[in-house]
């Protein structure tokens, strides 16, 4: 017998926020021949995993770096009164 093991759950990561997101015929074929292709059973998760995952990629790209182009006279904003 497996005695299952009491967690304690981190309220903050309840998911309590709920979205909706509309696709068109295409989009939805296309996720649908995805999800079959990669049989793939909980849609939700998968979206969310998607969704998180193009965010995070988005902050790592935009995050400043080391070596980032300082501002020249050339490529500063020239909308500024002089």
């Amino acid at each position: 017998m497996v005695k299952k093991r009491k967690t304690e759950k981190d309220e903050s990561l309840k998911r309590v926020h709920r979205k909706t997101i509309l696709f068109n015929k295409r989009e939805i074929q296309a996720i649908e021949h995805y999800l079959k292709k990669y049989k793939i059973k909980n849609n939700s998760k998968f979206m969310r995993e998607v969704i998180i995952t193009s965010v995070l990629k988005k902050f790592d790209d935009d995050y400043p770096s080391l070596f980032e182009k300082k501002p020249t006279l050339f490529n500063q904003d020239l909308k500024r009164k002089i």
